[in-house]
């Protein structure tokens, strides 16, 4: 199932490979929740703020010192690195992660481990409510044995810097996504940008996205198209994750990610202006 782009895994594809050494299957919920709720079986459990840049701030491999290094809220590579060899994961695994936020946190895993070099990495095709429905659950946590997982980073990454955002508003060819609710856009917002909620994308039947054909047609209504270079940002850039999933999903060739978002935007003085 390895694949150039993110893609989604279904939930019956996912059931039909548990029994599989080689796909790896991640958890991002809050730790209390893998625990006492339950999860996928197999799953091991790396919650979103240990991912995350300042989130539980400590370093994955045992340290007490944040050492990310990279831009916006990515963790930087040797603690993504740490987190994933802790788990027993290793480069060649297939990874389909899963939240209960309809994919929002597990496409933030996903975006993050492309960054830091891992191709064959999955949204699960609905969250964990969808999957309990049909689907086996149990609170046993697997055992693996941790790995050295040397992450890296590739010269391909998608992450533009707040000039080449601010060109693509002038650029016929280019859209720039607000991924934010309509609220926060007319509070303020990127100049030229459309508004495009992610949560537009999510089907609330399966929790997962929704059809291809019935996505396009979403994005379409925005004027986001796959002739267009497309240039997404939100806050912190983990809505953005799940909009950039989606349209990798479903073959748009060129979409730019910025990882700052508007927390680096405001931070260089850049203006936002109010809904129109």
């Amino acid at each position: 199932m390895s694949q150039d782009t993110p893609v989604v895994a279904s939930l019956d594809w996912l059931d039909d490979h548990l029994d599989d050494p080689t796909v790896r299957v991640v958890d991002v919920r809050d730790a209390w929740e893998y625990d006492s709720i339950g999860h996928v079986p197999g799953a091991v459990s790396i919650p979103f703020d240990a991912f995350r840049r300042g989130g539980d701030g400590t370093d994955a491999a045992g340290g007490g010192e944040e050492t990310a290094t990279d831009e916006g809220m990515l963790p930087g590579v040797e603690r993504f690195g740490a987190l994933l060899g802790e788990a027993g994961i290793s480069r060649e695994d297939t990874l389909v992660a899963y939240d209960d936020e309809h994919g929002v946190f597990a496409a933030r895993f996903v975006v993050t481990a492309l960054m830091y070099g891992h191709e064959d990495v999955h949204l699960l095709g609905g969250d964990y409510s969808a999957w309990s429905r049909d689907h086996a659950v149990t609170t046993e946590a697997p055992g693996f044995e941790r790995v050295d997982y040397a992450a890296l980073v590739p010269d391909d990454r998608p992450l533009v810097d707040a000039s080449a955002v601010e060109a693509a508003v002038d650029d016929p060819h280019a859209v720039v996504v607000d991924t934010r609710t309509r609220a926060e856009y007319d509070e303020g917002h990127i100049a030229g940008a459309v508004q495009l909620d992610w949560r537009a994308l999510v089907d609330p039947e399966s929790r997962g996205l929704l059809p291809r054909e019935e996505l396009l047609n979403v994005l379409a209504d925005h004027g986001i198209v796959p002739e267009n270079r497309v240039v997404l940002y939100c806050n912190t850039a983990r809505r953005i994750s799940h909009t950039y999933v989606a349209l990798r999903w479903v073959g748009f060739p060129e979409v730019d990610f910025y990882e700052g978002s508007l927390t680096d935007w405001t931070e260089r003085g850049r203006e936002l202006v109010p809904g129109e």
